[in-house]
């Protein structure tokens, strides 16, 4: 089965995606392009994915970098690629053939670029991580890398939408205490119940950073399951595990 990768018309120019489930080996729960080492998914089918992935990046499955993510706000600058994977949530590199990757399932995963000066970025952000500040931090990294921050384009992929993300008011309150703009990313669902705008807040941050351009694709990983892996799906079915979505950018 062919892979299906979406890509922005923003990053034109740069080779990039972000794979949907379609097109993997893996089964049951994992069905489909499960690039997650760290699932119960066996390790073999999750190798043959990430092979199909670097085939589709044109690099060996070696160039496929890749961080720990722990929701922080670090980042890792790459002159070659890693040979382990660093504690960290973001990616930044301006050597060609690295591709740079982040793992979500509900998560922002967010590729960023500045093509003049040959600089790319990849993002893990998940509120935690939004909040903490690892977009500023990523835009921060390129432009020491040589990025000019007005020229970097920040496209976010596919992530979940506020109609789906339901959340409480311990997380409004921590949200507006640390930024008091973030309260008109939530509205009000039922009884004290929330619906918070995670792919709006990071767009948020990534203006406020300074990019030169900030989009969503507008996909939800929560309401496709045909295409998208989505932790908190997997939670409200009583699942007992959930796939990982892979996003690539390589000079």
């Amino acid at each position: 089965m062919t892979l299906e990768v979406l890509t922005s018309r923003s990053l034109a120019g740069v080779r990039h995606g972000f794979f949907t489930r379609r097109g993997g080996a893996s089964s049951g729960v994992f069905s489909g392009l499960n690039c997650g080492q760290g699932s119960s998914d066996q390790d073999a089918m999750v190798a043959i994915n990430r092979e199909r992935v670097a085939a589709a990046m044109d690099v060996l499955p070696a160039a496929l970098a890749a961080v720990h993510q722990v929701h922080s706000a670090d980042v890792v600058t790459l002159d070659a690629p890693p040979q382990e994977r660093r504690r960290a949530d973001a990616l930044v590199t301006a050597r060609p053939g690295i591709a740079l990757t982040v793992l979500t399932a509900d998560c922002q995963p967010v590729l960023l670029a500045d093509a003049e000066a040959g600089v790319i970025g990849a993002a893990h952000a998940g509120w935690r991580g939004a909040l903490a500040g690892i977009l500023e931090a990523t835009v921060d990294a390129m432009e020491a890398a040589g990025a000019a921050r007005g020229r970097i384009v920040a496209v976010i992929g596919p992530t979940i939408s506020q109609a789906a993300y339901e959340v409480g008011p311990e997380l409004f309150d921590t949200f507006v205490a640390e930024d008091p703009q973030a309260e008109r990313f939530f509205v009000s669902g039922e009884g004290d119940r929330l619906h918070f705008d995670l792919p709006g807040f990071g767009l948020h941050r990534l203006r406020g950073a300074g990019v030169g351009a900030a989009e969503w694709t507008h996909h939800c990983t929560y309401s496709d399951a045909e295409r998208f892996f989505s932790y908190r799906r997997s939670l409200h079915r009583r699942e007992a595990d959930y796939g990982r979505l892979i996003s690539a950018i390589r000079l």
